[in-house]
């Protein structure tokens, strides 16, 4: 089986994730994208410190309806930073017979090196990069130059082979110019977020009055 795995702080989970999702998941035939909700985000304060279980509640209403896409919290279930090398290894010995995609967008990639062992993830899935509005991909200039002898690229194919055998893809998709930073600024400013977001987070937040108060001022987009 094909699985895509899709992290976030989905802060709150909007359009722009889901179409990502969908895109992908129809690219590369995937029969399950797997999203998991980042507990304790690790480069940044959460913005408005809104709990893991509220968030992955509205990632849960988000998905429902759609039988390719389903919810983990994996994430919250564990200790400490939520670094993407750590839940990896945990889903690669859950799925030990499966093929992992590793779901970004381009603006994470190209901050990827500050990962926590952002080499050991070439060597446990593949990765597939989504062009952001600002943020393109640009192959050549992606891969840290001590690494730059572990991959060849693939012109046709528009991908980059990694010597462990997986592969760094790019995808340019639709772009949908949506961040969690504007939903929730919108939302202080009593406005609308109404095709933002599906219509049952919107009315889970209104319902709880979710970012309705004014909290530190901290960004997150992704």
């Amino acid at each position: 089986m094909k699985i895509g795995i899709f992290g976030g702080t989905f802060n709150p989970i909007h359009f722009a994730h889901l179409r990502i999702a969908e895109e992908i998941r129809e690219a590369f035939k995937l029969e399950r994208v797997l999203f998991v909700p980042a507990a304790s985000p690790p480069h940044k304060p959460l913005a408005d410190d809104l709990s893991f279980e509220e968030r992955m509640r509205m990632v849960r209403l988000a998905v429902e309806g759609n039988p390719f896409f389903s919810v983990s919290d994996i994430e919250g279930r564990r200790q400490g930073k939520s670094y993407s090398i750590d839940t990896l290894q945990i889903l690669r010995d859950v799925y030990p017979e499966d093929e992992l995609f590793l779901i970004m967008g381009s603006d994470s990639f190209a901050d990827f090196t500050s990962w926590k062992d952002f080499k050991a993830i070439f060597s446990c899935c593949n990765i597939v990069t989504i062009a952001r509005p600002g943020a393109a991909v640009l192959f050549g200039n992606s891969v840290p130059v001590a690494m730059q002898d572990q991959f060849c690229y693939h012109q046709a194919e528009n991908r980059l082979q990694h010597c462990s055998g997986y592969s760094v893809y790019s995808l340019q998709g639709t772009q949908l110019d949506i961040s969690s930073t504007a939903i929730r600024e919108l939302i202080r400013q009593g406005k609308s977020i109404r095709y933002l977001v599906p219509d049952q987070v919107e009315r889970h937040i209104m319902k709880q009055r979710l970012y309705a108060r004014k909290q530190q001022n901290v960004t997150d987009t992704h």
